[in-house]
């Protein structure tokens, strides 16, 4: 086997140990790491074409069906996640804000699953911060 395609296997081995992943997120991800490690080993340059966020069946993903009920898709890189984070989309020379204009989702929009909308929500119900503390 192919020292390359050994050492991308290993990566994404590692990888699928600590997040869940697709089958199709696998092999892109195995595939574009054997693309990636070759062109590092001959001097190359990496190719910088981001992969589009694609369902199953391999159409290009809804970017309304990308925010999950555990999971939220970036629309740059395909990668399913719970949150996305600005640092996650500095690496596309995005901005939240620019984000979601560019994918059509309202200013207000949280980038978040939405499991994790609601946790946040109700801690902060049960918190209830815009109440006054009773002095004993």
């Amino acid at each position: 086997m192919d020292d390359y395609l050994k050492e991308s296997l290993e990566i994404v081995r590692a990888q699928a140990k600590v997040r869940v992943m697709t089958a199709q997120e696998i092999v892109t991800m195995v595939s574009n790491l054997v693309l990636g490690l070759k062109a590092v080993m001959q001097g190359a340059s990496l190719p910088s074409a981001p992969v589009a966020a694609e369902d199953a069946s391999g159409k290009p993903l809804d970017p309304k069906k990308a925010i999950r009920e555990k999971t939220i898709i970036c629309m740059e890189s395909g990668k399913s996640m719970k949150v996305i984070t600005k640092r996650h989309l500095a690496k596309y020379g995005l901005t939240p804000d620019e984000y979601r204009a560019k994918w059509g989702y309202a200013k207000d929009l949280p980038l978040v699953c939405k499991e994790l909308q609601r946790a946040r929500r109700k801690k902060m119900q049960d918190m209830r911060l815009w109440e006054r503390r009773k002095k004993d």
